[in-house]
């Protein structure tokens, strides 16, 4: 199973959807709030310049983008294939 990442915060529409489509695949994953622990943010825009704004997912070590970036993701099919 591969492991994914997403950075979060609490009330978020677009953080709350994502998780979503991620457990409709039936795909396990680590939450990150940046709300909650600030550091976490900072890990993020490390990982992903330029990013700034909530979720921002990973896959196996691979940026794939916020909420829109990953349901593009999952239209392609690449979220079934894992």
């Amino acid at each position: 199973m591969p492991a994914i990442e997403i950075y979060s915060g609490d009330q978020c529409p677009y953080c709350i959807r994502a998780k979503s489509l991620l457990k409709q695949r039936g795909l396990e994953f680590i939450e990150y709030n940046v709300q909650k622990d600030p550091s976490k943010r900072d890990e993020m825009a490390n990982r992903a310049p330029g990013a700034r704004t909530i979720p921002q997912i990973f896959i196996d070590g691979q940026h794939i983008g916020g909420c829109d970036d990953l349901f593009a993701f999952d239209k392609r099919g690449s979220l079934i294939a894992l």
